[in-house]
C-alpha cells in the first residue's frame, strides 16, 4: 500500500513517528484506506510497534507506514506477539537511509488461508531427531512418532526436517517434506545475508521459524487456492514498499510457479540495520 504526500521529505524521515502520523494528510490517507472509525486504533499500534524496536525507529517513517497499511489491509495485526507479520528494518545502501520491509508470518499465512474458507486442515511442523519413520514423496504420506511425553526436551531436540499439509474443503490433499539439508540449501540460495553468516539474518536467529514459513509458502503457491488476500501477502513478503507502490525485494525467497508473484529481477541487496539490544528472532517471531 503506497503512501504517496507531499509530507514524506528529508526531514520528515527524522520526525517522530506519532507526531508524522498525526499530520493532517497523514492522517487523512489513514482515515481513506483505514476507516475513520479504526483509524486511531491504527496509529496507536503503529506507535506501539514503533517504540518496541529501536531499530525500526530509524527507519523512514514512510516506509513503516506502507508496509502497516499493507497489514491493516489484510486485516492483520502488527503486534509483535500475534506474529501475523513484522515490520523489519534495514539498511538501504542504494538511498543511504534505514527502511522498513514487510514480512508476513507463518502465522499470518495460515490466517489468510483459514480467512479463505478454502482449507480444511493446513498444519506445518519441525521434526526432530528420531520422530521420522518414513515419508513416501510419491504418495505423500508420512509416519512420524512425536515426542509427546516432554514438550520441552523436544523444543531443545535437534531438528532433522520439516513437514506442512493441507487439506481443502473438496477433500483435495497436499504434503511436502523437507530435509534439514535442503531447508539448508534453500535459505543459502536465497538469503545472501545467510549465506555470508554475518549473525544478523533471521536464518540464522530463527532458523525453524522461517523454515516452517518457507514450506507454507511454497507449499500453498504451488498447489493451494489462492485469494486475493494470499497473493498480495506472498508477493509483498520481504519487500520495501516505495511511495509509488512500487517494492524493493531484500532476502527474497523464490516461489517456484507461484501465481503470486512474477520472477524478481536480482538487485544489490540492502543490509539489515543494526539489530536492537533484545534478540531480533524474539522480537520477529514472539518467542517460541
Amino acid at each position: 500500500m503506497a503512501v504517496s504526500n507531499s509530507l514524506v521529505s528529508n526531514a520528515n524521515k527524522k520526525m517522530g513517528m506519532a507526531t508524522y502520523l498525526t499530520q493532517d494528510a497523514v492522517k487523512q490517507q489513514i482515515n481513506d484506506i483505514v476507516g475513520g472509525k479504526n483509524g486511531t486504533r491504527f496509529i496507536t499500534s503503529i506507535v506501539s510497534a514503533v517504540q518496541t524496536n529501536p531499530a525500526l525507529q530509524e527507519c523512514t517513517n514512510q516506509s513503516i507506514l506502507s508496509a502497516a497499511l499493507l497489514g491493516e489491509t489484510l486485516n492483520l495485526s502488527p503486534s509483535p506477539q500475534l506474529s501475523y507479520f513484522y515490520m523489519v528494518p534495514f539498511q538501504d545502501n542504494k538511498r543511504g537511509c534505514k527502511v522498513a520491509q514487510f514480512q508476513i508470518g507463518y502465522k499470518g499465512l495460515i490466517q489468510l488461508a483459514i480467512r479463505s474458507g478454502q482449507y480444511k486442515k493446513i498444519n506445518v511442523l519441525s521434526i526432530k531427531k528420531g520422530e521420522l519413520e518414513y515419508f513416501d514423496p510419491l504418495n505423500e504420506e508420512i509416519k512420524v512418532k512425536l515426542m509427546v511425553d516432554d514438550w520441552d526436551a523436544r523444543e531443545k531436540a535437534e531438528t532433522i526436517g520439516y513437514y506442512a499439509m493441507f487439506e481443502l474443503t473438496n477433500g483435495f490433499q497436499k504434503a511436502m517434506y523437507w530435509s534439514k539439508e535442503q531447508m539448508e540449501n534453500h535459505a543459502l540460495t536465497y538469503s545472501q545475508g545467510y549465506k555470508a553468516k554475518k549473525g544478523y539474518t533471521f536464518w540464522e536467529k530463527a532458523f525453524d521459524r522461517m523454515a516452517e514459513k518457507t514450506m507454507l509458502k511454497q507449499l500453498l503457491s504451488r498447489w493451494g487456492i489462492m485469494s486475493t488476500e494470499l497473493m498480495q501477502a506472498i508477493d509483498a513478503d520481504e519487500a520495501v514498499i516505495n511511495e509509488d507502490g512500487s517494492m524493493n525485494y531484500v532476502e527474497t525467497e523464490e516461489i517456484i510457479d507461484s501465481p503470486a508473484a512474477e520472477p524478481k529481477q536480482e538487485e544489490k541487496k540492502p543490509e539489515p540495520a543494526a539489530a536492537p539490544a533484545e534478540d531480533p528472532a524474539a522480537a520477529l517471531f514472539g518467542g517460541k
